[in-house]
């Protein structure tokens, strides 16, 4: 096998080794999209937004906030999702737990952040528990297929691999 083949399924396996991570990291639940779907938050702009205006789309929705090192983190990677896969439909949406409109929209400046951000307040910690983050942590990622179901999720910090193989899995 030639060096390139090698490499490309080396590539394949890791990407299926992640995919298969998330999807039994025991926070995943099929079906579980109707939380998110039935939710209104603001947008930063300070408007409600109906999170059902989003059904049908591929997501990756990320819950953050300012005061979170991880999720400063990996805010590089979910910008480069966004910018690798919109093309393709899928949407990147930050959900933070802020409630002040123009802080979030000066985070967003400085990190430089290009997709979509509501502001969750304090309904954010029952959101994600009703999507499977039972201890709330941050932060908190969600992979939500056309179907509306929620095919991964991980609490902790996404990593490039971990957003390609979520960003494939919901695209599919």
């Amino acid at each position: 096998m030639s060096s390139l083949r090698q490499e490309s399924a080396l590539v394949v396996r890791r990407r299926f080794l992640v995919v298969v991570g998330l999807l039994f990291s025991g926070l995943v639940h099929a079906a579980g999209g109707d939380a998110l779907f039935a939710t209104t938050l603001a947008g930063t702009d300070d408007k409600p937004v109906a999170l059902e205006s989003f059904r049908g789309k591929p997501l990756i929705v990320n819950f953050w906030a300012r005061w979170c090192a991880p999720c400063r983190v990996e805010i590089p990677e979910l910008i480069r999702a966004h910018d690798k896969y919109r093309k393709r439909g899928l949407v990147v949406i930050g959900i933070g737990l802020e409630d002040k409109a123009e802080s979030v929209r000066d985070f967003m400046k400085a990190y430089e952040m290009n997709y979509p951000v509501l502001l969750a307040g304090d309904k954010g910690i029952q959101l994600m528990q009703a999507l499977g983050n039972g201890k709330a942590g941050l932060p908190f990622t969600i992979a939500v297929n056309r179907r509306g179901e929620i095919v991964a999720s991980k609490l902790g910090a996404m990593n490039k691999a971990d957003l390609e193989a979520a960003a494939e899995l919901v695209l599919k």
